[in-house]
């Protein structure tokens, strides 16, 4: 039997619902009989479907790799072999870094859905940054993972 150390934790943001606001709004404005309606409405879809792809963030230990996948829409995800982590330390994200899935020069790749914590991880000399609200429970899971 395995006995490694197993990990899930699944965050909910905030942020999702902005984006199925501004969905309804513009829902609610292709209803008119104006020429924009099919652009209101196309444009209404994607909001809906950006606020159910940002709606959690569930990361989770895969045997050899850890895996980030955001959701309820499992259209964005990402697979981390442990093997390619040397280094992981708390650390903080800060408003310039803010929400989401980008890459930012000098500071490397973030995936965060809401707030401010992360756990920042040295994978192959380049940063990687994991935003969660179980700053602490992450962190060690992970440094276990690496004394292992």
């Amino acid at each position: 039997m395995d006995d490694a150390p197993r990990y899930e934790h699944t965050q909910v943001g905030r942020l999702h619902w902005l984006f199925f606001g501004i969905g309804a709004l513009l829902f609610a404005a292709s209803l008119g009989d104006g020429g924009a309606s099919g652009a209101l409405l196309t444009v209404a879809i994607v909001f809906a479907g950006i606020g159910l792809c940002f709606r959690s963030l569930t990361v989770r230990d895969g045997g050899d790799r850890l895996t980030l996948r955001f959701g309820p829409l499992p259209i964005l995800s990402k697979s981390i072999p442990y093997s390619t982590i040397s280094a992981v330390e708390a650390t903080r994200s800060t408003l310039i870094d803010g929400w989401g899935i980008h890459w930012i020069p000098g500071r490397g790749w973030i995936w965060n859905l809401w707030g401010f914590e992360c756990v920042r991880l040295e994978q192959d000399g380049r940063a990687f940054r994991i935003g969660t609200d179980d700053l602490r429970g992450l962190t060690e899971f992970l440094q276990q993972r690496l004394r292992d």
